[in-house]
């Protein structure tokens, strides 16, 4: 037995050096194809193509170089906001690049501070004296806020603009937990800490609804008033307000009545908007109708170089994407050892002067979030300037580790604040009795087998529980107050775990000023004493050479254009992202740490799905459910 044992260990260790070695040479071959090939180039007075494929997020989230080379994947694509603003910044200097063209067939959509960031690179090279050119199949509200900057907006014939604003239901699974006998143990301090709501309650609580109704009421203010800035014949409050007489009065062509509202300038099939294209910066060079001479964002990256200084000092970018989780994370996800660790090799290199830390998580582990501030605050102590910059949230957890920067800059619709701490266990004990089992034992002393999730939790670990919630809630608002300058009493008003818009924020002090990355990283260089060309230096995972090679060669074939969708299966599928994101949200609540500083609204009011191959296994497993 034991001699088959090694012969079958010989021959599958055989085999796993045959399929290292076919993907060692695999990766080379292509490499050299890489070395070998014809350098990519910018055609001239040609046409910069954005085409805006799944979600546009800080981070993307690394996936397998075999699913995409396969083809396989069926995860939502992403697109990151850095790139995009990257090209748009170098095209607005090229004088190769005559204007812009938005391509939002597959745009899913993306938090609103990403569309500010997008919106004002998008103003500054219409600035230059280029036009910008925009066509979907259809628009909802992230789409068009981007399409509402464009000199010419196209919309298929059998298009629509639906313009809905945000907000939505959000599940409660209380009566669902009832039901199966689940007991949710919650330790809170906050009265707007709603992220366990959803387990305690059958609906939101009064004080929760009127917070989120605050929110999206300024978020809906913030995108009217920056749309309508763009288009000022638009009246969107006119629009959404007698929508269905609009559109009866354009005979139920919803064309039409985009066109007759001045949503749009154009009514074409994308054929119709490529040769009008074409007329502007000339033909395509293939044979497909409606080609025009264009060159894809990403290979314009590739083949252009940086307006920033590629020598000399550098200010390092510190990337905290998404959930903020213990232990080590890839990308699109925060792990506390993880980024702490980028951080002490940042502080390590010399040619870094200053930090600043891009943060767009809705928070998670209270353990992990302090060990990334303290990593910061240990920079800080080696003489580097730090400075905080909010994407499209920065809540709870995200909000904690930018307590330790100088100077907080935040767009006006962030989704910031959310200070406050809960802990929460489940105990089954009604549902073990549902099946006629129970739980007996005995103890040494009061906290032996605690908590117990089998007889339910006893008033003393309660008691140390709900201790320790307001202990880091005490903490939390400390660090507040000492970086904010604020009373920790007027902290405790404005915290209570309450969600603001970054507008708002600015207005309670919460963050400093009104600005995005670039704004950021300006005023860190200045700190440290750098012009105003400084170099930028990306402090997070690198993905890794494969996946690198796999995006360079197979992504762009993923993501080539795809036949449009209309306009209502456009707001389906943003609303089962989001529904999918909030889910899945939820989940990672109850089987995460005890103790979170956690923003679970946050997920309804973006697309950014927390890790977009869970997502992939959750719509799966929903999915069966209903075949």
């Amino acid at each position: 037995m034991g001699f088959l044992r090694g012969v079958w260990r010989f021959l599958v260790g055989i085999k796993d050096a045959l399929a290292l070695l076919f993907l060692v040479l695999f990766f080379t071959l292509i490499f050299a194809a890489t070395q070998s090939s014809t350098p990519l180039t910018v055609p001239s007075g040609s046409a910069l193509l954005l085409d805006l494929d799944g979600v546009v997020v800080d981070q993307a989230t690394e996936r397998s170089p075999f699913e995409m080379i396969a083809g396989t994947s069926n995860v939502v694509p992403e697109v990151q906001v850095r790139d995009v603003v990257e090209a748009i910044d170098r095209a607005r200097e090229d004088s190769r690049i005559k204007s812009i063209v938005l391509q939002m067939d597959g745009f899913y959509g993306t938090g609103m501070a990403n569309l500010q960031t997008i919106g004002d690179a998008l103003k500054a090279f219409k600035a230059k004296g280029k036009p910008i050119y925009a066509y979907s199949s259809a628009y909802v509200d992230d789409s068009y806020y981007l399409g509402a900057h464009a000199t010419e907006a196209w919309l298929n014939p059998l298009g629509a603009v639906l313009l809905t604003g945000p907000g939505g239901p959000g599940l409660y699974f209380k009566g669902t937990l009832d039901k199966l006998g689940v007991d949710v143990n919650v330790f809170r301090v906050g009265t707007y800490k709603a992220a366990v709501e959803p387990f305690t309650r059958t609906e939101a609580s009064p004080e929760a609804r009127a917070a989120e109704q605050a929110l999206v009421d300024t978020l809906w203010d913030t995108w009217t008033s920056d749309v309508q800035a763009a288009r000022p014949k638009v009246k969107v409050d006119a629009i959404t307000a007698s929508f269905p007489q609009r559109l009866q009065a354009a005979g139920g062509d919803f064309g039409q009545q985009a066109l007759a509202d001045g949503l749009v300038d154009k009514i074409g099939t994308y054929v119709d908007f490529g040769q009008a294209m074409a007329k502007r910066v000339g033909e395509g060079d293939d044979d497909r109708p409606g080609a025009y001479n264009q060159v894809d964002y990403r290979d314009y990256l590739r083949a252009s170089s940086s307006r920033r200084s590629s020598t000399g000092g550098a200010v390092g970018v510190v990337y905290v994407s998404g959930e903020i989780v213990d232990g080590k994370a890839g990308r699109g996800m925060a792990g506390g050892d993880t980024i702490a660790d980028l951080i002490a090799e940042a502080v390590a290199d010399e040619n870094i002067k200053a930090l600043v830390v891009r943060v767009d998580s809705p928070g998670g582990s209270v353990t992990a979030s302090e060990k990334i501030r303290q990593a910061l605050v240990d920079a800080k102590a080696d003489g580097l300037p730090v400075v905080a910059s909010f994407g499209s949230v920065a809540a709870s957890g995200g909000y904690w580790i930018a307590t330790a920067a100088d100077q907080i800059y935040a767009e006006p619709a962030t989704i910031t604040g959310s200070i406050g701490v809960f802990a929460m266990i489940p105990t089954f004990e009604k549902t073990l009795a549902k099946v006629g089992l129970s739980a007996d034992g005995v103890k040494s002393t009061p906290f032996s087998g605690e908590p117990d999730v089998l007889r339910g939790m006893s008033p003393e670990v309660n008691a140390v529980l709900q201790a320790s919630v307001e202990n880091i809630y005490k903490r939390f608002t400390g660090l507040v107050g000492k970086a904010r300058n604020l009373p920790v009493n007027r902290v405790d008003e404005i915290g209570q775990g309450r969600v603001w818009a970054g507008g708002t924020a600015h207005q309670l002090k919460l963050v400093d000023h009104l600005g995005g990355l670039d704004d950021a990283i300006a005023v860190a260089a200045k700190r440290a004493g750098l012009g105003t060309n400084a170099r930028v230096v990306a402090v997070e995972v690198k993905p890794s050479f494969p996946f690198q090679l796999a995006e360079q060669f197979f992504a762009p074939q993923e993501q080539q254009q795809q036949p449009g969708t209309d306009a209502f299966a456009q707001l389906t599928r943003g609303n089962q992202l989001r529904a999918v994101g909030s889910l899945m949200a939820a989940t990672q609540v109850a089987s995460g740490p005890t103790l979170q500083a956690r923003c679970l609204s946050c997920a309804g009011l973006t697309v950014d799905l927390p890790d977009p191959r869970q997502a992939q296994g959750f719509l799966a497993t929903i999915g069966k459910l209903f075949d």
